[in-house]
């Protein structure tokens, strides 16, 4: 078939099947069959697709229309600017989540300063990797309690040449990790209660790791472990900076109760996303 016919007979399935956004998924999926760019897509429509070519993309196509993910099928994703592998192993990264990033750039402006950064329940690494790019004289540690994403975790460092800076550890939150060694503990940790659960999509529900998603009935049981073991690790003024949900921004700024600074940060959509407070000992004026 000729590359504007399959591309059009996607479109037509993905759009029966109430995929959203299914020209953008058409046209990503054929770029990554073809390993090609979308420019190419458009300026060669009259291409013939070999027979491999147009088994691998209807394969491709069948899967996204069932509701498994484009990036888990393509194995990648971006997030700052950057390329991640990504498999079912690991929560997709996604634009929210570089609002994190964003904040603590914003806390820490000189990007000059050496400092000891552990991301906790790292997945793919995004952020890990992220703040390493943006902090080249930053010390990252990341945990994660899976080994399938540690390994991925690895990969995507390994692939963006900043391996020599990271260290990761398969762990709990921050189990084993050195008392009153960090300047900063961030994390995208699970926020989504059970009790939610019809509200979160059909696709994230069924796909993705489900303890990377929800953490317990109400949606703050990790951070409420979190919290008192970041109070260990963290250096006397060191940060806490985590993404959460509009839901529980209340409950999380009550567990934060006796921290310093605090700092709530919203979404394009005006949704609370970023929390982040400061650990400095009464008396501290650094």
């Amino acid at each position: 078939m000729l590359l504007k016919d399959v591309l059009k007979s996607a479109l037509d399935q993905l759009t029966a099947a109430h995929v959203g956004s299914p020209r953008l998924n058409a046209e990503t999926l054929l770029m990554f069959t073809l390993s090609c760019d979308r420019a190419y897509l458009y300026a060669h429509p009259e291409r013939q697709l070999t027979a491999d070519e147009e088994s691998r993309y209807k394969h491709a196509i069948s899967s996204r229309a069932s509701g498994f993910p484009a990036q888990y099928i393509a194995g990648h994703q971006e997030f700052w600017g950057m390329d991640f592998i990504v498999s079912p192993a690991v929560l997709i990264p996604r634009p929210e989540t570089e609002h994190l990033i964003e904040t603590v750039l914003d806390i820490q402006n000189d990007r000059s300063a050496p400092l000891t950064i552990v991301d906790v329940g790292t997945g793919s690494g995004c952020i890990a990797c992220a703040l390493a790019k943006e902090l080249p004289h930053a010390e990252i540690h990341a945990t994660d309690i899976s080994p399938a994403a540690l390994e991925i975790a690895r990969a995507n460092a390994a692939r963006h040449q900043l391996e020599s800076r990271m260290r990761f550890y398969q762990a709990d939150l921050l189990q084993g990790l050195p008392s009153s060694y960090f300047d900063f503990v961030v994390s995208n940790p699970p926020y989504v209660g059970e009790s939610e659960a019809d509200q979160v999509q059909l696709e994230v529900r069924k796909f993705e790791p489900r303890n990377a998603v929800f953490a317990g009935p109400t949606g703050t049981e990790v951070i409420e472990r979190l919290i008192p073991e970041a109070k260990v690790i963290l250096k006397p003024d060191g940060w806490v900076i985590m993404e959460i949900s509009g839901t529980i921004s209340d409950k999380v700024k009550t567990l934060l109760s006796g921290w310093r600074d605090l700092q709530l940060h919203h979404d394009l959509q005006r949704i609370p996303r970023v929390i982040a407070v400061r650990n400095y000992q009464s008396g501290s004026t650094s």
